[in-house]
């Protein structure tokens, strides 16, 4: 049966539906650790259509380093442990492969616009620090000296001058006062926090290990 005139190609339609345009990729592969200019030269040269539906063994290897970019950019997001002084000044620690630190700064900017925000990446040895204003820069000090510079030049925050809680300590009393061991959920647990999560800064023994009872460490 002829298509009509007005019919794309079924490949395409679906094609349409997933993966990632020309645009995007372009964008967004420089990002990889493993980024190489002719890897660009490539996508232009391929259909978008194959591109998004991992066609051939160059579209699956740039569709599986967008799904790395992404995943690292997600988990930094969702699980990086973070402190605030008296200064307003939010600071953490990242172990970052891609170079996806722009966007957790960004991340955090969004949720504390009136800070500043400071994440050393101890893969690269680099800080990112975001201000007020949306500007971004990366220094490599010590990370210790980086967060006393940026606090020094700013003024005392009443709200954050009597700061008795540590975030292990206000997750530990959430956490104590909303946990209900006869509705423990393991299957769930494990979904939501990943064992690879635990291998992040901040994550590393962390106080959500702890929470967990005997059966669930030892289903775990």
């Amino acid at each position: 049966m002829r298509k009509g005139a007005n019919e794309k190609d079924p490949l395409e339609v679906v094609g349409c539906a997933r993966g990632h345009s020309h645009e995007e990729l372009i964008n967004n592969l420089p990002r990889h650790c493993k980024f190489s200019p002719d890897l660009i030269r490539q996508v232009k040269r391929t259909p978008e259509v194959i591109l998004r539906n991992s066609g051939t063994p160059l579209a699956k290897k740039v569709n599986h380093m967008m799904r790395e970019v992404s995943t690292e950019a997600y988990r930094a997001k969702q699980f990086t442990r973070t402190e605030i002084n008296n200064k307003g000044v939010l600071y953490g620690i990242v172990a970052l492969k891609h170079r996806v630190m722009d966007f957790i700064l960004n991340y955090f900017h969004e949720r504390f616009p009136q800070g500043i925000i400071c994440l050393h990446n101890e893969l690269s040895g680099k800080t990112g620090i975001i201000n007020e204003k949306g500007v971004i820069q990366e220094v490599k000090s010590p990370f210790k000296k980086v967060v006393e510079r940026v606090s020094k030049e700013r003024p005392i925050i009443p709200y954050f001058e009597d700061i008795q809680f540590s975030g292990e300590q206000i997750f530990e009393t959430l956490y104590g006062s909303q946990f209900i061991a006869e509705r423990e959920n393991k299957d769930f647990f494990k979904k939501m926090i990943p064992d690879k999560c635990f291998e992040l800064p901040g994550m590393r023994g962390g106080v959500e290990k702890r929470f967990r009872n005997k059966k669930i460490n030892d289903y775990l």
